[in-house]
């Protein structure tokens, strides 16, 4: 991780430690960066329903055209959509402006390559040395070769297509909840379960720039599973904030996180002869239940560091076909380059019609360990990590569990938080382990208040 960059893109509070002036920064940068040797650079832009992307959108713009690049707009728009217009309509780049799944006053820039994929390291550290003053000046555009601004709408209308193309039969009378999260999603999903003859019902769909997350989405499953219950529901889906992420209930109001989802869409490819190199590309998250089962269903796995983008460098090296997150980041590489939430729920609805099972069923191999994980605000997220208490603390966990568990205490990508999860054969143990640890953090110093 960089000094403003982290796994996922520059992000933080809006106007605390990510202000418009970075935004001008990144868009200046960018749009000199690829547009030298007398090209234009061509930057694709798209938001989420935070009341700041409009004013980190303006910044970019101004910052981009300022170095010459011509910028297309696609307005409040997924993550994965820019992701697919990039790499499919010949863009230079593209930006989406969202923090994700964190709350509506903290935004984020998180910038795509030509391919579709998160920008490469090397250029995210170019931008920062450029917004340290380490780089050098920037030329600014004059007369003629100052860019230009489009509105691109149709860039999403696009990808909506795309996605309604990939399903293989209709959803007619298949009843679905979606929890939109009051985010990007809400531009998109509906349309699609719509046109492909669903029952749509949905919730959380009324964006007002404050309330994205809010007690909502994939972070808060629990209205979903209410929803889908008191409905009575085939299946419910719910996105985060910029819709690159799904949490499926099942016909039974239970949770489906991404590693059950793994195993439900991993054996249905593999029963297709979808699932390259027999392989599901997980990250060191994943329940030690899902392992288990797919020992039993003669699947492979692979484990990254936690976070989509090594998931996608996994796969992209290996030529695997199908990777993700507990958390709901799902990438099918054959049809995305980044984790899509819209396009997870039709896969999962594709291995339930054309199975003739319900999610429920899906799922059932699989016996999921009891899990805890406590999010630790501290003052300097290395230094914790690294404090010799700290690790003699989480080395004596990892021997009391031997076989029958296991501990992971990980700094978080895009907040200062130290993450402390135990899986364990019930949830008491995994509590008094957790607790073990945290005390450790607090006796010496490191909890920010």
């Amino acid at each position: 991780m960089g000094k403003y960059f982290g796994t996922d893109g520059f992000r933080g509070e809006a106007n605390v430690n990510l202000t418009v002036d970075h935004a001008y920064q990144v868009g200046r940068f960018l749009g000199w960066y690829f547009g030298r040797e007398d090209h234009r650079a061509q930057v694709v832009i798209g938001k989420d329903t935070r009341r700041s992307s409009y004013m980190f959108e303006y910044s970019l713009v101004a910052g981009l055209t300022a170095s010459g690049a011509d910028v297309y707009l696609l307005h409040v728009t997924t993550t994965p959509s820019v992701s697919y217009v990039v790499r499919t309509e010949g863009f230079d780049c593209g930006i989406m402006i969202s923090a994700s799944h964190n709350p509506y006053y903290d935004n984020g820039i998180k910038i795509i390559n030509a391919k579709g994929h998160k920008m490469e390291a090397e250029v995210e550290e170019k931008i920062e040395a450029y917004i340290d003053g380490e780089y050098g000046e920037i030329p600014l555009a004059k007369r003629e070769n100052i860019g230009a601004t489009t509105d691109y709408s149709m860039g999403r209308n696009l990808y909506i297509g795309y996605l309604i193309s990939l399903a293989t039969r209709s959803f007619k009378n298949m009843r679905v909840g979606l929890d939109c999260a009051n985010g990007s999603a809400y531009a998109i999903a509906k349309n699609v379960f719509n046109a492909l003859g669903a029952h749509t019902y949905v919730i959380n769909n009324t964006p007002d720039g404050t309330n994205i997350n809010t007690n909502c989405g994939s972070t808060h499953i629990e209205v979903l599973q209410q929803f889908v219950k008191d409905h009575k529901l085939d299946v419910g889906f719910a996105y985060d904030g910029d819709a690159d992420r799904c949490i499926a209930v099942d016909d039974k109001g239970n949770v489906v996180d991404g590693d059950l989802i793994l195993y439900a869409c991993g054996t249905y490819m593999k029963d297709q002869g979808a699932l390259n190199n027999n392989t599901i590309v997980t990250t060191v998250m994943s329940n030690l239940g899902l392992y288990k089962a797919l020992d039993v269903a003669g699947i492979s796995y692979e484990k990254t560091a936690v976070g989509d983008k090594y998931v996608n460098e996994n796969m992209t090296e290996h030529g695997h076909s199908l990777g993700g997150e507990q958390s709901g980041h799902i990438i099918f590489s054959k049809h995305a380059t980044t984790g899509d939430g819209v396009l997870t729920s039709l896969k999962i609805m594709e291995a339930m019609l054309e199975q003739k099972m319900p999610l429920s069923k899906l799922v059932e191999p699989v016996t999921i360990y009891p899990q805890l994980l406590k999010n630790v605000k501290v003052k300097d997220k290395k230094a914790a990590q690294e404090d010799k208490d700290v690790i003699a603390a989480v080395k004596a966990v990892e021997e009391a569990l031997g076989e029958n568990g296991r501990i992971l205490v990980r700094q978080s990508g895009t907040e200062p938080l130290i993450r402390v999860m135990v899986e364990a054969e019930t949830d008491d143990i995994c509590l008094k382990y957790v607790d073990q640890v945290v005390k450790v953090l607090v006796t010496n110093g490191h909890v920010a208040e």
